[in-house]
């Protein structure tokens, strides 16, 4: 797979969770947070076997302990990300909550430089705080008063942004990424379900309430949402994958104008255009600056002056 075709899934993706940020929303009025967890990610699961139980077939060799142990690590990232923002929703405005999600564009380069010393290309720094202002922009340009579901959130995009780190450095390596979603869903899955049997009670007919939204947070925006992450990352860095997710703000905005009858104001539309923008620079800045380099190294050396550049008039 290209790197190109790596961001179309992982723009894919973000258009999901952009699709599903109001189902997951409206569900908590029925169901609890770790139990929302719980079923959301018991459904990704059923959604990524068969598909697991294929790429098993057909790997040329199996996994190790190690495989596993990273697989589980990685569950736990996720799991982690999902049950802080579940639980901070319950009291975080949704326009709070679209920004704060969005801060981990910016935290996977910074823990990355932090964590492993690894300096990402030099475009991501400009386009990662272009897209945070793009959310900012979307999310209606000012934050209410921080509650505790806020803190909760920004708690979410830290582990968000680690969970889309460890991808890079563990899952990759393995070339299993559907084996590796469907062991992180079952972290998730059963994690929420121990949570909420010792401190939630939830009622079979909420559960029945919340049916629709439940299906669609775990069978899309899991099962498929984040495999198609798992997928991409293989062929893309982690910050250019955090930007390229960070299209979820975007997509939640057309898909609220176009569904819902929302009206975009002329600070949105700003958003909308950083974002894409961002985006845009993240993919063709790098390739064209790869390009030149080359273009450069192939050119006869009497067409260069001593300093290796090229001569003005060629």
């Amino acid at each position: 797979m290209t790197h190109g075709r790596a961001n179309i899934l992982l723009l894919l993706a973000g258009a999901i969770w952009g699709f599903g940020f109001v189902a997951q929303s409206t569900a908590m009025a029925s169901v609890k947070p770790f139990m929302f967890v719980a079923i959301r990610f018991f459904l990704a699961a059923l959604t990524v076997l068969p598909l697991a139980i294929r790429e098993a077939k057909n790997a040329r060799q199996g996994l190790t302990q190690r495989d596993y142990l990273g697989f589980f690590f990685i569950g736990l990232l996720l799991f982690s990300g999902a049950a802080l923002q579940q639980v901070g929703m319950l009291t975080s405005s949704v326009t709070n909550a679209g920004f704060l999600t969005g801060l981990y564009v910016v935290m996977v380069p910074i823990l990355g430089v932090f964590l492993f010393w690894q300096w990402p290309h030099p475009v991501v720094w400009p386009c990662a705080m272009t897209a945070l202002a793009g959310i900012y922009l979307l999310s209606g340009g000012r934050l209410d008063g921080l509650t505790v579901g806020d803190w909760l959130i920004v708690g979410c995009a830290v582990f968000w942004a680690l969970q889309i780190i460890f991808i890079n450095r563990i899952g990759v390596q393995s070339g299993r990424p559907i084996m590796l979603c469907l062991v992180q869903y079952l972290v998730c899955g059963i994690l929420g379900l121990l949570v909420s049997m010792t401190s939630e009670r939830t009622e079979l007919f909420s559960i029945l309430a919340a049916g629709p939204e439940l299906i669609f947070a775990g069978v899309l925006s899991s099962g498929v949402g984040f495999t198609l992450q798992a997928v991409g990352q293989r062929f893309t860095t982690a910050p250019q994958a955090a930007i390229m997710l960070s299209s979820e703000a975007l997509f939640a905005a057309i898909f609220g104008m176009i569904l819902l009858g929302e009206r975009l104001t002329l600070q949105g539309l700003v958003g909308c255009a950083l974002i894409f923008s961002a985006m845009i620079a993240v993919e063709l800045i790098p390739m064209l600056r790869n390009k030149s380099r080359l273009e450069d190294q192939g050119r006869p050396a009497g067409n260069q002056g001593k300093s290796g550049h090229v001569l003005p008039g060629e």
